[in-house]
């Protein structure tokens, strides 16, 4: 019998944070076409700690929009693209249970949800914007 959690998803009716029925906590995260790459990734990063401070280790499914940052990579700018493709695995995947993104669908994390966010998030090589293990 496998035990994987399966989260009945409950996307909120308004980008934040929402405790659903089921006890999961929905991230809700809409980027808008004037933010940066490193507005969104810090936005997401910034909500998931939120998320953790309000509801220690929960299950956790977080939600994406994205308007606007069209391109030609699978219909993204570079920039959103990279987002999701790369930091999102590398940084969010490993902290929520599932998550919907445009380009990826709607996907369920394999392995358990992490717990250990780290304090801070570094993106490039500036050692003012905090790091992340």
């Amino acid at each position: 019998m496998e035990n994987t959690f399966k989260p009945q998803y409950n996307k909120p009716d308004a980008p934040g944070i929402a405790m659903n029925f089921d006890n999961t906590v929905s991230i809700y995260q809409v980027i808008e076409a004037e933010e940066s790459f490193e507005e969104a990734a810090r936005s997401a990063f910034d909500l998931l700690l939120d998320a953790q401070a309000r509801y220690p280790d929960w299950p956790r499914v977080f939600y994406l929009e994205v308007n606007g940052h069209t391109g030609e990579q699978s219909g993204f700018d570079a920039d959103l693209f990279e987002f999701q493709q790369e930091f999102w695995f590398s940084t969010i995947a490993h902290f929520v249970s599932a998550f919907e993104t445009p380009m990826l669908g709607g996907l369920i994390n394999p392995n358990p949800q992490r717990n250990d966010i780290p304090d801070g998030l570094q993106i490039g090589d500036n050692p003012e914007t905090g790091s992340i293990a």
